[in-house]
């Protein structure tokens, strides 16, 4: 792993640069997907400022793009890329890890066999969040009659732009039941046994086993669309084998993509550009341990530089 990624800390912490006492509140608002990443950054951050608070709320990308522009919040957490629109009204974004976005389904779907077999291709994703198949028959090739529900989020958000655009639609065009948040689309899915939805990887794996949650699996895609899973596009049995396929550009980008913190023009306050520093080098070595994956080493030195422009 270490080897792939050719990262780590890309230059070492080094505090405020001013030996003095770092104090202070952050505000956060935005993405699900960041969430448990920033939650471990800020606990490690804290550790080395305990005068500093900081404050984390959920709410989906689009929420954390308009806190973070209407000056509500220090930093919006943003799931997807940033549109010009954005960035003409003042956002100043900052890639400060990436994940990826899989199909989620219930694991005791009474057709797993076929399902981990046949995958799941852009031309089926499509039928599915556009309303056109029904049946789990109709995902897989098959005759199967078994029907298939369709989960989507109901909140504006990264997850459901970056899956959209592995098929070619937008979020505001997919079908399905609308459901609030990462977790609660994960929650639909183990409840419903012909469910099939997306989600996030640090809401698809448990991080303390590696594995798929209770109730939960992740539907493998099928990459080149030649009707099956081949061993090169079967990597979804823990969420570190996804990690290294994400890493390798097995797992296609999007869905995988780069995950960002979002300020109203370039970030003045000290402690507020401490955090982002801390996170860009000393804060990369806890991604894998979260289940996110560490920007390589130029990237996020490329990212720190930013804020010095």
């Amino acid at each position: 792993m270490a080897g792939l990624l050719c990262t780590g800390p890309g230059v070492a912490y080094a505090g405020n640069g001013e030996n003095e006492k770092l104090e202070g509140d952050i505000s956060l608002s935005g993405a699900f997907a960041l969430y448990p990443m920033v939650v471990k950054w800020a606990e490690e951050f804290k550790k080395l400022h305990p005068d500093v608070r900081i404050d984390i709320s959920g709410g989906g990308a689009g929420k954390g793009m308009t806190d973070a522009l209407a000056k509500v919040v220090d930093l919006g957490m943003v799931s997807r890329d940033i549109h010009d629109v954005e960035v003409q009204n003042g956002a100043f974004a900052i890639a400060v890890i990436k994940d990826a976005v899989v199909p989620t389904i219930n694991a005791s779907n009474p057709l797993m066999a076929e399902i981990k077999e046949k995958g799941l291709s852009r031309e089926a994703a499509k039928k599915l969040w556009s309303g056109e198949a029904s049946t789990w028959g109709e995902v897989l090739g098959t005759g199967s009659e078994v029907p298939v529900h369709v989960y989507t989020r109901s909140d504006a958000c990264g997850a459901a732009e970056t899956w959209s655009a592995w098929f070619g639609m937008r979020q505001e065009d997919l079908q399905g039941t609308a459901v609030y948040s990462d977790p609660g689309v994960a929650s639909a899915v183990q409840k419903d046994r012909v469910a099939i939805g997306y989600n996030n990887i640090a809401y698809a794996f448990d991080q303390k086993t590696r594995q798929p949650y209770e109730g939960m699996d992740v539907m493998p895609l099928d990459v080149d669309g030649n009707g099956k899973v081949d061993e090169d596009e079967n990597f979804y049995s823990s969420s570190m084998r996804l990690i290294t396929a994400i890493i390798k550009g097995q797992y296609p980008s999007p869905p995988a993509r780069n995950l960002f913190l979002v300020c109203n023009g370039v970030p003045e306050r000290p402690v507020v550009r401490e955090f982002i520093k801390f996170i860009l080098t000393e804060g990369q070595q806890y991604a894998l341990g979260a289940g996110y994956i560490p920007l390589p080493r130029p990237v996020a030195q490329a990212e720190l530089e930013k804020l010095n422009k």
